[in-house]
């Protein structure tokens, strides 16, 4: 259990990083220091998932698409939200890339919608794990 809460904030943590940037005003800088805050709190958030679902599930699950499609399998987002998890994973793969210009704005551009799928997925574990 204290490592799956451990997990948790870690996912909190970094949530309200990629928040505190996606304030700042538009530059070059801040689209690639938000871009890097998307990362790792996408990271944040799937290996969450994944401690969640071995622990209380007794699901192994070891990719971030699997953990978000068992996810979605029992009840926690709806099948909407899995197509929108499952782009995430796409572009936080793109995240490599992001020296092409064209792949940094698109990847920038999504950020604030995926920002509010993670928050919205980890405030439904907030009562779970309290």
């Amino acid at each position: 259990m204290e490592r799956l809460m451990l997990k948790y904030k870690d996912a909190l943590k970094a949530l309200d990083t990629l928040e505190e940037i996606l304030r700042q005003p538009f530059s070059i800088i801040v689209r690639d220091a938000t871009i890097q805050r998307f990362e790792y709190t996408f990271e944040a958030l799937w290996k969450f998932l994944k401690e969640y679902l071995k622990e209380r599930e007794g699901i192994v699950s070891n990719s971030p698409k699997s953990c978000f499609r068992e996810t979605f399998s029992l009840g926690f987002i709806t099948e909407e939200e899995t197509v929108k998890f499952l782009e995430m994973t796409d572009r936080r793969n793109d995240t490599s890339h992001t020296y092409k210009e064209e792949v940094a704005q698109i990847i920038y551009s999504k950020i604030p919608e995926y920002f509010s799928e993670m928050k919205g997925l980890l405030k439904k574990f907030q009562e779970i794990l309290a």
